[in-house]
């Protein structure tokens, strides 16, 4: 139960540290649908867990973290364009990259767990 916690709120913090982010991200077009892009696919990190907590089933509660976890690897294709392109801070990204890739360890932790269990 502490997993679950402790998951949701990195993706909550991940969240909010993504929007303040993408705020400081350069006025132009290619950033603008880059960070819309990232916004998407960072925050539905969380909100893919939120909505698996109220699944039906054992495999619906297993789809919505797979889904989780496809978002983490997103965010982390995105963020990592607008590191090498030059248009973001290199720290912060990194920063971002790191506990993206933690979370979506723990993500796919919980998915093979959930997948080594075939009662449903």
């Amino acid at each position: 139960m502490n997993y679950q916690i402790d998951l949701k709120s990195r993706c909550y913090k991940f969240s909010l540290s993504l929007i303040t982010f993408i705020d400081t991200l350069p006025n132009q077009r290619n950033c603008w649908i880059i960070g819309d892009q990232l916004f998407r696919s960072g925050t539905s990190i969380g909100a893919n867990l939120v909505e698996g907590v109220a699944s039906s089933s054992r495999l619906e509660f297993k789809k919505y973290h797979e889904i989780a976890l496809k978002s983490s690897n997103e965010t982390k294709y995105w963020l990592g364009l607008l590191k090498d392109s030059g248009k973001a801070n290199k720290e912060k990204v990194n920063e971002l990259l790191k506990e993206v890739t933690e979370i979506g360890n723990m993500i796919a932790s919980g998915v093979m767990k959930l997948k080594a269990k075939r009662y449903f």
